[in-house]
């Protein structure tokens, strides 16, 4: 059935208009913030206090990625404060603080039935929904896309009550006043933000709030890599000094320290441990004995991991993963499986049937190697729950927490930590159920840690992934690509995940119940940005028995890899330049061409040819008017041990730059998370445990596997993009065919060097 807004709207106008209703009626929220001694609160995104610190709100989970520099960077441009007042604390969890973008992005998650009515960013139906559900998820880069505005709405309207404020006091008007440096002045008075915050919370704002002309924004310096930005990053001294506080860090009073066991995956359930073996550890405080994991508390959590390894649990597996059976349903998949269209232009079945070239690529589990494991502490008492934890998506943690102890979600009091890293790892919530279960047998404050093995062993990794892309070239004798199919084998990973978030059901009932299902996010990024005439992407869905989740790239990651691999190769099979070969099909993107050929030139780029290590490629997430862009060019070369990569450069069109040095940061670190999915980071399955059980299995870059990194911004006018995600899932291609320009071998698995060539 196929179901548009008119009909929906129409049919429940018909029913008594309570869809209507629901989605017109206003919402107000009060205002989340409490101000502590001496602080006025202005609004839900800042306090100022009598002596001039300015606290701001910030509703994202900082996990490397500098939000808590970024939003308070905003605030304090568009209000005229001195960057050394600015203080942050985490907001709390409210529907004032709503990822509207992110909902209505990840709308075939939580409205399947009908994701095309509110996958616009301003749709009705995603506000009311991030709003009610108190959805202030962290991802996708939607945070200055979320909070930008408001952020700058806020700021500007104190700004209008400070300066109402002094104009009160000066007897002027107060559109003469001006606001900078933590001051409001007019002519030669001037008083300060502490002095008069008392005074201007009594004052109505202006509507609309006064913004300033433009939003912030700072320029890229052509070339110089170590310009930095006005605005510090404000976690940067304490994460120095170690005295930044992370999930782990905790300490509360009488507190005790949990350490668990798992079963394979999945559906595992706990049948047999013996307590008695662990009668000589000393500190052990009891066990926990879960459906699908026991628990051991001590009164330090090594105590607790000793008792864990003599008590020998072992557990019952409906099913034991297996990446041989995974690849046999793949093979199965890519020849008999019912493809379902995502989307299309022109017509490539037709054109296809008889291509020019055809290529599979195959992608491998990928694990997200955070460097904190989840780690979680609980205190139960008196029916309510607090609960410290990173996360992503917080008010899911609280309901699922909530659900685990029946009790309300109004019960559950959650603290948000900041995440050693995340890579979307953040948005499952098994350990806040384990630790909230735990607190409240033992009766104390508990903190759980998952042991790195546990780590591995019980996450849900990036979906493998097989990709079929079928080419036909134009016949008028110049090569061009006339026609580009690409099917995609994998299970509906985002709609399996979303039952998991948003319906809190087990990892198999959402496998059952997206079984078969069509995928779109899964699919992302597989149209390129090239002028085509004839492009389409299929999902065949494919049941695998291993549950799987989101990761730092998610469908880019792999879909970059293939397409950006697959142009390379045609263009080496019919002796065209890598780089002009894409340029000619660039038509359409200029601000990908200009990245192109900017990162060309500091590569110094050679034509790819034949033992001259360089690889090229390039990469668009996004929509053409909106999203970021990044062209990398990898040198790599023959060494002891294998092929090495010697130097990665990057030109990237983020549009405005909100903090340059920030910016600069997340592409270099994505660039080596790339480098890190391209050689390693990833796990094959037998019996149910994943093969590679410790970080040292990974094959992750130490320090000196780092190459020569070379990052250049182009100056933009475009709305600002996120630059978290682009290095990551540019660096495999350009990797890859940098291998082949050395080696002459093309590489079409991930990671490479795992054996596909």
């Amino acid at each position: 059935m196929h179901v548009t807004r008119r009909g929906l709207l129409t049919g429940a106008a018909i029913g008594g208009g309570l869809l209507v209703a629901w989605t017109f009626y206003p919402r107000q929220f009060p205002n989340p913030l409490e101000p502590r001694e001496g602080e006025r609160v202005f609004d839900a995104w800042l306090k100022i206090a009598a002596d001039g610190v300015i606290t701001v709100a910030v509703p994202q989970l900082e996990m490397g990625q500098g939000i808590t520099t970024l939003l308070p960077q905003i605030v304090a441009a568009e209000l005229g404060a001195d960057w050394r007042q600015i203080g942050v604390e985490p907001a709390p969890i409210s529907g004032q603080y709503a990822n509207v973008p992110l909902a209505a992005r990840w709308t075939p998650m939580w409205m399947p039935f009908a994701a095309d009515l509110a996958s616009e960013p301003d749709a009705f139906l995603a506000r009311r929904f991030a709003e009610n559900n108190r959805f202030c998820a962290t991802g996708d880069g939607t945070s200055l896309d979320a909070f930008e505005l408001p952020c700058r709405e806020a700021a500007a309207s104190a700004r209008a009550m400070l300066a109402q404020a002094a104009a009160d006091r000066w007897g002027v008007s107060w559109e003469q006043c001006e606001a900078s440096d933590g001051f409001i002045s007019h002519g030669e008075q001037r008083l300060s933000f502490g002095e008069l915050a008392a005074e201007a919370v009594e004052f109505d704002p202006p509507d609309p709030p006064p913004l300033r002309s433009a939003p912030y924004a700072e320029e890229p310096l052509a070339g110089e890599a170590d310009s930095a930005s006005a605005y510090g990053r404000l976690d940067l001294p304490s994460k120095v000094d170690g005295t930044f506080k992370f999930a782990g860090d905790v300490r509360l009073p009488g507190m005790v320290f949990a350490a668990i066991r798992h079963g394979p995956i999945d559906k595992a359930e706990l049948v047999e441990f013996n307590p008695f073996n662990a009668r000589h550890v000393r500190g052990i405080v009891g066990a926990v004995e879960g459906k699908r994991w026991l628990a051991v508390v001590a009164t330090s959590w090594w105590a607790a991991e000793q008792a864990l390894d003599t008590m020998h649990p072992r557990f019952s597996v409906a099913y034991l993963a297996d990446s041989s059976a995974i690849e046999q349903r793949m093979d199965e998949a890519l020849a008999t499986g019912k493809p379902k269209r995502i989307a299309s232009r022109g017509d490539a079945d037709e054109r296809v049937e008889q291509p020019d070239l055809a290529l599979r690529y195959d992608v491998e589990p990928g694990v997200h190697a955070t460097l904190e494991t989840s780690t979680a502490t609980a205190r139960f008492a008196d029916g309510k729950l607090e609960l410290w934890i990173a996360s992503q998506a917080p008010e899911q943690a609280r309901i699922a927490a909530a659900r685990a102890l029946d009790i309300g979600v109004e019960d559950v009091v959650l603290y948000p930590m900041p995440a050693g890293g995340s890579f979307d790892r953040r948005y499952e919530h098994d350990h806040a159920i384990e630790v909230a279960v735990i607190a409240r047998e033992i009766g104390r404050p508990v903190q759980l840690l998952w042991s790195r093995w546990q780590e591995l062993l019980a996450a849900r990794p990036r979906s493998p992934v097989a990709l079929v892309l079928r080419a036909k070239l134009s016949q008028d004798g110049e090569t061009r690509i006339d026609a580009l199919r690409t099917r995609i084998a994998m299970p509906p990973a985002n709609l399996e995940f979303g039952q998991r978030l948003f319906q809190n059901k087990t990892s198999w009932a959402a496998i059952s119940d997206t079984e078969g299902a069509a995928d779109s996010l899964a699919c992302e990024g597989a149209i390129p940005p090239y002028d085509i005439p004839n492009v389409a992407v299929d999902h065949i869905p494919v049941e695998i028995g291993l549950p799987v989740s989101r990761m730092r790239g998610n469908a880019h990651g792999y879909t970059a890899f293939a397409v950006e691999s697959f142009i390379d190769e045609i263009a080496s099979r019919n002796k065209r330049d890598p780089l002009y070969f894409r340029m000619a099909m660039l038509g359409s993107d200029l601000r990908l061409a200009v990245c192109l050929q900017r990162a060309a030139q500091l590569a110094e780029w050679n034509g790819g040819l034949e033992q001259s290590g360089q690889g090229i490629a390039c990469h668009r997430i996004g929509d053409a008017e909106t999203g970021g862009r990044i062209a990398c060019v990898a040198t790599a070369r023959a060494g002891e041990g294998g092929v090495l990569v010697t130097r990665l450069v990057a030109a990237v069109d983020i549009g405005r730059i909100v903090n340059l040095d920030i910016a600069r940061q997340q592409i270099e670190g994505g660039l080596v998370f790339g480098l890190a999915m391209a050689m390693g980071a990833s796990t094959q399955y037998a019996g149910g445990l994943p093969q590679s059980q410790q970080l040292s299995a990974l094959n992750l870059p130490q320090l000196s596997d780092c190459p020569e990194i070379e990052v250049d911004f182009i100056a933009s006018e475009a709305a600002p993009a996120d630059p978290g995600e682009l290095g990551a899932v540019i660096a495999a291609p350009a990797i890859a065919n940098a291998f082949y320009s050395a080696t002459s071998l093309r590489l079409r698995r991930l990671p490479l060097l795992s054996g596909g060539l």
